[in-house]
This record gives C-alpha cells, sequence and structure tokens, in this order.
C-alpha cells in the first residue's frame, strides 16, 4: 500500500515537472512582451516591472493585426471545411466498400502521413507554380485558394484515417432502413452518416485549427504579397536580418495564440473522446 502511495507521488512530480518545462516557453514569451529591450537581457525569466501594453499596441500596428488575423481566419475556416467534407465522405465510401481497392487506397493515405513536407516542398512549388491562366488571373502561387488547395491536400490523410475508425462503429441497418424509406446515396450520407461523426468531426476539426493556424512554413512559400499575409507570416516581421525586436516579437506571438487557445478551451473535452473513438472502434 505505501508503495503504491510512493509511486502515486512520484508520478505526480514528474507530471508537474513535465507541465512545467512544456509551459516555461511560454512564460517566458509572455512576461518579455511587457519588458524593454534593456530589461529581456538583464532579466529574462524575472517578472517584469511594470505591465507595458504599450508593445502590443505597437505589434498590432507594425504587424497589421486584424487584416492578417481575418486572412488566417479566412484560410483556416474554409480549409478545415473543405477537409472535413471531403475526409468524411471519402471514408465513408472506402469504409462501406469491401474491394481490395479500397483498403489500398485508405494504406496509401495512411503511407502519405509518413512523408514529411520538406522532402517534398521543393517540386511542389515548382509544380503549382505552373498552375496558373494569365486571361482569367487563376493561379495556384500568391493566392489563397492556391494554399486552401494545398491545406486540403496534406490535411486529408489523418483526416480520412480518423474517419475511417469511426464509420465503422455506424450500424449498417441505419442506412439500410434508410435506403428503402427512399433516401438515395446523398440523403444517407448527410441526413443519416454524418450527423452520428460529430465527435470524430469535432476532433478532426480541432486537429486542423491547430496545425494551420500556427502554420508559417507553406504560407511562406504560397503567399508573397504583403496584403495576403497570414498571423504566423506577420509575426516574422519583427526578427529582421541584422536585429531582432524581441519585445515586440513576443507581443505578436502572444496575439497569435490567444484565439487558438481560446478555441481549445471551449473544445479541448471532444478531442481524447473522438481520437479513442476513431482509433477503436
Amino acid at each position: 500500500m505505501k508503495a503504491k502511495i510512493k509511486s502515486k507521488h512520484i508520478l505526480a512530480i514528474l507530471g508537474w515537472l513535465a507541465a512545467a518545462l512544456t509551459l516555461f516557453p511560454m512564460y517566458i514569451m509572455l512576461v518579455s512582451s511587457f519588458k524593454g529591450r534593456a530589461e529581456i537581457f538583464t532579466d529574462t525569466m524575472g517578472l517584469p516591472k511594470t505591465l507595458n501594453f504599450s508593445f502590443y499596441a505597437t505589434a498590432i500596428e507594425k504587424m497589421k493585426f486584424f487584416r492578417a488575423f481575418g486572412n488566417s481566419l479566412l484560410v483556416s475556416v474554409i480549409s478545415i471545411l473543405l477537409i472535413i467534407v471531403f475526409s468524411s465522405m471519402t471514408a465513408w465510401a472506402l469504409a462501406r466498400s469491401k474491394s481490395k481497392l479500397a483498403n489500398s487506397v485508405l494504406y496509401l493515405f495512411v503511407a502519405t502521413m509518413l512523408i514529411p513536407f520538406q522532402a517534398v516542398m521543393i517540386p511542389l512549388m515548382q509544380y503549382m507554380s505552373k498552375w496558373q491562366i494569365k486571361a482569367i488571373n487563376f493561379a495556384m502561387i500568391d493566392t489563397f485558394y492556391g494554399l486552401i488547395f494545398m491545406y486540403i491536400g496534406f490535411g486529408s490523410s489523418l483526416s480520412v484515417f480518423l474517419y475511417h475508425g469511426f464509420v465503422k462503429s455506424v450500424p449498417l441497418s441505419l442506412e439500410e432502413a434508410a435506403q428503402i424509406d427512399g433516401c438515395n446515396k446523398f440523403q444517407v450520407f448527410w441526413r443519416i452518416v454524418f450527423p452520428t461523426l460529430k465527435p470524430i468531426t469535432v476532433t478532426v476539426a480541432i486537429l486542423n485549427v491547430i496545425w494551420i493556424w500556427n502554420d508559417y512554413l507553406l504560407p511562406s512559400l504560397v503567399l508573397r504579397s504583403p496584403s495576403l499575409r497570414t498571423i504566423p507570416l506577420s509575426t516574422f516581421y519583427f526578427f529582421g536580418e541584422f536585429t531582432i525586436q524581441w519585445n515586440l516579437a513576443m507581443a505578436g506571438l502572444v496575439l497569435t495564440i490567444i484565439p487558438i487557445i481560446i478555441f481549445y478551451l471551449f473544445s479541448q473535452r471532444y478531442i481524447i473522446k473522438g481520437v479513442m473513438a476513431g482509433a477503436v472502434k
């Protein structure tokens, strides 16, 4: 009995240490956003002497925060909605098909999850730069729809995998009953199947919004016009070639993560539930 109590205390201590190490960079970022340049270098880990919110006002002005926020919101919302629609339909079609081809396609989706983006980003940009029609001003580079198109491609693999596991738990008898009542395939999916996928849909949305909102690399390759910059691209304004405005950069980063933290706090209870359901069922 005493050994169990000691092991629980040890695990609790290790848990608190892991939490402290994880949150330490966020603490440094938060306190540095209120400090002047000299105070950051003289007392990096200490609390700020005064809560100076002027750095936040300057950061909002220089990084054009509200325009960047709108760009990030537009890209994130449209990308996630399309990922949910296409991935859920694809997973349902693969789960209900008994052919070997369906299994091969599923394995192909899973295999693409193992390919790092850095391995394909250069040929991807070279290929996408050829997708342009000047007569109608269509191009995949330096446009939101080009960026959204790529997000759908990179986000579908994990989403299809999660949806596929969850779809198997939906009773086939429900779909058969709906077809007997006169529903076609489209109606069966949207009226019967998709409403039952709510837990995994929320999970897919959360995982993708965290990734897309915080992504820097892909937008930096696709978006070139300053007016199209997302929030991660705007924060890079403070990291110059010869100098870094640390206090403004930290204030900008705090502004960047606040929306995603709020979204996560309201949705966190669905994450473990949805992931476990999609992986086990």
